[in-house]
C-alpha cells in the first residue's frame, strides 16, 4: 500500500479496479479541516485523463507494472509491431493503447513496454527523441511577427514549432513529454 505522502509523478495505482498513473499531485490545506491531495491521473488502459481528490494519509494499492526492451519494427493501420530483444517474440498493440507515443516511434527504435498481468498497456520513451523534419517553409530573416517560430512536419507525421533556421531535412530533438522542439541534433 502506498500513502498520498508517497506519490510521485509517473508513479501507477489501482483505483477502482483499474489502473492510473499519477501525472500530477498537489498537497492543499485549507484554513479548517484536514489536508487533502489533489492528482491528475490517467487510465493506462483507456487514456482518458480525470482529476481526483483524497484526504491526505489515504492510502492505494501500487499497481505492479512490468518493465522489458523492444524494438519498434512497423504499423500496419492502426496496429503497432514491436519485438522483445531478449526473445524476438513480436507483439502487436493497437494505437489507442499507446496513445501519443505513435508521434515519436521511428523504425528500429527501442523502447520500453509496460505490461500489466502480460497485458501491454503503453510504452515509454526516452526524454528526448531524434526526428527528422519531413516539411517546413523556409524562415525569412526579420520574420518574427510570430516570435521567431514555424511549423514543422517530422517523419512520424507529428507537428512542431521551430525555430526560423531549421530547414527541411535536419534532424531535430524533441522532448517526449511536452512533444516540443529542443535543439538541433
Amino acid at each position: 500500500m502506498i500513502s498520498t505522502g508517497d506519490l510521485k509523478r509517473g508513479m501507477a495505482i489501482e483505483l477502482d479496479g483499474e489502473l492510473w498513473a499519477v501525472l500530477e499531485h498537489h498537497h492543499i490545506k485549507m484554513g479548517r479541516g484536514s489536508a487533502q491531495v489533489r492528482m491528475k491521473v490517467r487510465n493506462l488502459k483507456t487514456g482518458s485523463t480525470v482529476e481526483k481528490t483524497f484526504q491526505a494519509g489515504e492510502k492505494f494499492r501500487r499497481a505492479i507494472l512490468d518493465r522489458r526492451s523492444v524494438q519498434y519494427l512497423y504499423h500496419e493501420d492502426a496496429t503497432y509491431h514491436f519485438m522483445d530483444l531478449t526473445t524476438y517474440e513480436q507483439t502487436p498493440i493497437d494505437a489507442d493503447v499507446l496513445g501519443d507515443v505513435v508521434n515519436y516511434l521511428r523504425d528500429n527504435q527501442t523502447v520500453e513496454l509496460l505490461t500489466h498481468q502480460d497485458e501491454p498497456i503503453g510504452a515509454d520513451l526516452p526524454a528526448n527523441v531524434e526526428l527528422l523534419v519531413t516539411q517546413t517553409d523556409p524562415g525569412f530573416r526579420g520574420d518574427t511577427a510570430n516570435a521567431g517560430t514555424k511549423p514543422a512536419t517530422l517523419e512520424t507525421g507529428l507537428v512542431v514549432q521551430v525555430p526560423l533556421f531549421v530547414n527541411e531535412g535536419e534532424r531535430i530533438r524533441v522532448d517526449t513529454r511536452t512533444g516540443q522542439y529542443t535543439e538541433r541534433a
